[in-house]
């Protein structure tokens, strides 16, 4: 019962196998690659009239795993009680950095006499940006190392994982009914971390998936609306 799903991704499966009928996929990609695993010879089982061939084996292989997700309000950062241990441990450790600092600063003096000056100041320039951008991304998934999804709709924009390929106003498409579309939640590159892709043989990677929604939340019925995704991956110069 219900809508048929491919086999291989869960997907709507609109595309069924031509021989036994009974296998979905949700496009002619998934059909070939479920068909040199396995179900080659279920299907031809069943095709033959084998009676143990009636159920159409899923291959879990392929299939993302499922879990619970719990919903949980973001804790604020630093509490008021902890900021004056954070402070006393700041300080401990500031000495031990500053004689890093200096070793690394000898070093990387020498690394950068061949280049000219506007150089060195496009390149900090640049680099400063995109390492504040970078750790302030860091910072915030520390608190929260399993996070998969952040939910802010009308509110706080998307925590960017890099200040390259960021949409703007116009690179988001309106809704069908007309309306604005705006950003309702992010899925967290911790996401990969749980899913199990490997048996794909492909890879599957991102910096944050930011999707935006009708800013009117327009119905459909009992159909789903197709909304508007923005992938953004790691900048070249995040480490």
């Amino acid at each position: 019962s219900g809508a048929a799903l491919c086999r291989v991704c869960g997907c709507l499966g609109p595309r069924c196998c031509g021989r036994c009928r009974r296998a979905a996929y949700c496009g002619p990609e998934h059909q070939a690659l479920d068909w040199r695993n396995g179900h080659r010879r279920s299907c031809r089982q069943h095709a033959a009239g084998d009676d143990s061939a009636d159920a159409i084996p899923e291959h879990n292989e392929f299939l993302f795993p499922e879990y619970e997700i719990l919903i949980e309000p973001e804790e604020p950062e630093f509490p008021a009680d902890s900021a004056d241990d954070e402070q006393g441990a700041e300080d401990t450790s500031k000495d031990a950095k500053e004689q890093e600092e200096v070793g690394a600063a000898g070093i990387a003096d020498e690394t950068f006499k061949s280049l000219d000056e506007e150089t060195l100041e496009a390149m900090a320039k640049h680099e400063t940006e995109e390492e504040k951008i970078f750790r302030m991304f860091k910072k915030q998934v520390a608190a929260e190392p399993e996070q998969i999804i952040r939910y802010c709709r009308g509110g706080e924009g998307p925590l960017w994982v890099s200040g390259e390929n960021r949409p703007e106003e116009k690179d988001i498409p309106n809704c069908v009914c007309g309306a604005k579309r705006i950003f309702e939640f992010q899925i967290m590159p911790q996401l990969l971390n749980h899913l199990q892709v490997d048996s794909l043989g492909e890879s599957i990677d991102w910096g944050t998936l930011v999707v935006y929604t009708c800013a009117d939340s327009c119905g459909g019925g009992n159909e789903y609306l197709e909304e508007f995704i923005w992938k953004q991956d790691y900048s070249m110069g995040c480490t």
